[in-house]
C-alpha cells in the first residue's frame, strides 16, 4: 500500500524524531509518504488535502492533527505567528471551528474513496495545555467515530507520570523552534532529560526514542 501520513510537525519529523521514518523501517512492505508541514492546524490540512493528498492517489491516509489548534486557543501570545505563517483569522482556530474543518478533511477522503485512519496528538508540556488538547481530540474522535473512520488513542497510551506547571507558550518557543531548526540543533535526548519529559524533548515533540514509540503503537493500529 501506498500511505500518506498527513499532519503538523508530528508527522514531517524534522524537528525531533520522526515516526514516518519509523514507520517505513518497521512495515517495509508499504510505501510511507510524508505530507506533514510544521505548525499546520486542522484548518491548513483542509486547505491541501486535495493537492497534497487526494492527488497523488494514495491507497490510504494516516491522519494526525490538532496540537496546534490547541496552542492557538490556549495560548493567546502565539497567534501571531498562526495569523501571520499559517493564514489563520485571528490566529486562533476555536473548538467549533476545529471539529467542522475536520469532518471536511475526512468528509474529502471518504469522497475520494480512500482508506482512512486518524490518531489523536499526544502532549506532555502541561496541565492547561492537556486539558484544552483534550477536549480537541474529543470532538476529532466524534467526528471520526460519525464517519467510521478508525481512531488511535495515543494520549490514552502515551500518560505522563505528572504534567508540572510551565509558562506558557508564546513567540518565544515559536522562534526557539525556528532558530534549532536553521543550526540543526538536535541534542533531544539530553533535553528530555533535562526537563523531565517521557516522550518529548518540549512536551510536544517526540524524541527519536518517542517517535519510535509512536510508529509501533500505529504499525499495530493500521495492520490490525
Amino acid at each position: 500500500m501506498r500511505i500518506i501520513c498527513f499532519g503538523d510537525s508530528l508527522t514531517w519529523g524534522k524537528y525531533g524524531g520522526s515516526y514516518v521514518d519509523e514507520l517505513a523501517r518497521l512495515l517495509p512492505q508499504h510505501t510511507f509518504i510524508n505530507a506533514g508541514i510544521g505548525g499546520d492546524t486542522v484548518i491548513n490540512l483542509l486547505a491541501r488535502v486535495d493537492r497534497h493528498v487526494i492527488s497523488r492517489e494514495p491507497d490510504g491516509v494516516f491522519m494526525m492533527v490538532g496540537g496546534n489548534d490547541a496552542v492557538s486557543h490556549t495560548y493567546p501570545a502565539t497567534r501571531p505567528y498562526y495569523a501571520r505563517s499559517k493564514m489563520i483569522p485571528g490566529g486562533i482556530v476555536m473548538p467549533d471551528q476545529f471539529e467542522s474543518a475536520y469532518r471536511e478533511v475526512l468528509t474529502h477522503l471518504q469522497s475520494a474513496h480512500i482508506l482512512t485512519w486518524v490518531a489523536l496528538e499526544p502532549m506532555e508540556y502541561d496541565s492547561v495545555l492537556d486539558a484544552a488538547l483534550r477536549d480537541y481530540n474529543v470532538r476529532a474522535a466524534g467526528v471520526a467515530a460519525g464517519l467510521r473512520v478508525p481512531v488511535l488513542d495515543l494520549p490514552a497510551q502515551l500518560v505522563p507520570p505528572k504534567l508540572p506547571v510551565r509558562p506558557p507558550l508564546g513567540m518565544d518557543t515559536i522562534n526557539l523552534i525556528g532558530r534549532r531548526g536553521s543550526e540543526g540543533w538536535d541534542d533531544y535526548e539530553a533535553e528530555c532529560q533535562r526537563y523531565g519529559y517521557t516522550f518529548t524533548f518540549d512536551g510536544l515533540h517526540p524524541t527519536p526514542a518517542g517517535a519510535r514509540r509512536l510508529a509501533e503503537l500505529i504499525a499495530a493500529f493500521i495492520t490490525a
